[in-house]
């Protein structure tokens, strides 16, 4: 998603109005169209007015807690979400990934960090023809997984996936049954220059697997094949 003309819209959503400056303005300077927010409120209806490409949110907001916002973000929108905190805790960095955040930085942080990590981001790869004469929609029991429009079901019934969690199963999907390093999905995903560690695979995969559920008999349709990786269910 990348907006009209190939103009990338970021929302920041900063109470602190020295970072809501310093994040507008290396984004700005980066070539990003800017929308300021400065409460959860304003920057949930930011979004929707903007359909953004990436919001920057803050956890510690004056009116609704970051991660709540979050949650709200991802019941209509798939845009990036970077969370901006001053909380350095392994839990806050795991919750804030399996409510749907893409990625956490702490501050205070580096500028050139801030706009590598999102260039992370936005170089994942989104739709393509799988290779190998694959088709473009797998399925898998009640799963059906449409690569080129981006869209999951099971059992008929839509699933909403972040981008992460999209782009996870649509590897898996294109390996062909075949295992998955974490290495490999990370790389494939994040890009090889990103050092978030490989338990962030492992997140996204339980957040997978919540909202896919399982086969009838209850096998997951995103197994675990211990000491290696991950694969789909075929």
């Amino acid at each position: 998603m990348v907006g009209d003309g190939g103009t990338r819209r970021v929302v920041v959503v900063e109470d602190a109005p020295e970072v809501r400056a310093l994040v507008a303005g290396v984004l700005g300077q980066a070539g990003w169209e800017v929308t300021l927010a400065e409460t959860g409120v304003a920057g949930l209806e930011a979004v929707r007015q903007t359909d953004p490409d990436l919001v920057t949110l803050d956890l510690s907001l004056p009116d609704i807690d970051g991660f709540e916002v979050c949650r709200r973000l991802r019941e209509f929108t798939d845009a990036y979400v970077v969370m901006l905190t001053g909380r350095t805790t392994e839990v806050d960095r795991l919750l804030g990934l399996q409510i749907g955040a893409d990625d956490y930085l702490t501050k205070p942080f580096s500028p050139r960090e801030l706009v590598a990590r999102v260039e992370v981001l936005m170089r994942r790869p989104r739709s393509h023809k799988m290779a190998g004469g694959t088709e473009d929609v797998v399925t898998v029991g009640g799963l059906r997984i449409d690569l080129p429009r981006r869209d999951v079901q099971v059992e008929g019934l839509p699933v909403t996936l972040t981008k992460t969690e999209f782009d996870l199963l649509a590897e898996l999907a294109r390996s062909d049954g075949r295992v998955q390093t974490r290495r490999q999905l990370m790389e494939s995903v994040w890009g090889s220059d990103w050092d978030g560690g490989e338990h962030t695979v492992d997140v996204h995969v339980t957040n997978l697997r919540h909202k896919l559920g399982g086969a009838p008999d209850g096998t997951p349709y995103v197994e675990t094949v211990r000491g290696v990786g991950y694969r789909l269910a075929r």
